[in-house]
């Protein structure tokens, strides 16, 4: 009897588990990556990840933490309800010259709970008083 019991239960909870978990907001990008390519030093960029909610129940997006200081988010604070469309701004300071690769941490109620979403590109050095581009430091020959 506690078998047949045992096995109800745990039957029960995993039939409870999928039902919670099919109505459960789903986040999804159109797309999770953006190349910048060629961009000028000291000129910031931004780039909106168009998102949408394509689970059954409204989505909340608790952080969007980026990898470093240089790149700030902007998301919305409000839930988003199924079906609905939104998006993420994120600005990248381009303050270094160099190739940059930095990841953005979504976290939310959806079924995965954090997602990553990605910006790149190369900061190409602003000229200096002779015109010339500076050389990033890894890039000068001793």
């Amino acid at each position: 009897m506690k078998t047949v019991v045992l096995s109800f239960l745990i039957v029960f909870a995993s039939f409870v588990g999928a039902k919670a978990q099919g109505d459960a907001p789903v986040l999804t990008f159109a797309t999770e990556s953006h190349n910048f390519g060629d961009i000028p030093q000291g000129k910031p960029v931004t780039v909106e990840f168009k998102f949408t909610n394509t689970g059954k129940a409204d989505l909340i997006l608790a952080n969007v933490k980026p990898s470093c200081g240089c790149t700030t988010p902007e998301w919305p604070q409000e839930p988003i309800a199924p079906g609905e469309t939104a998006v993420i701004k994120a600005t990248f300071n381009a303050a270094n010259a160099g190739p940059f690769n930095k990841a953005i941490t979504v976290t939310s109620n959806a079924t995965e709970g954090t997602k990553r979403i990605f910006i790149k590109g190369m900061v190409i050095a602003a000229p200096t008083n002779d015109g010339v581009p500076q050389k990033e430091p890894s890039m000068v020959k001793p």
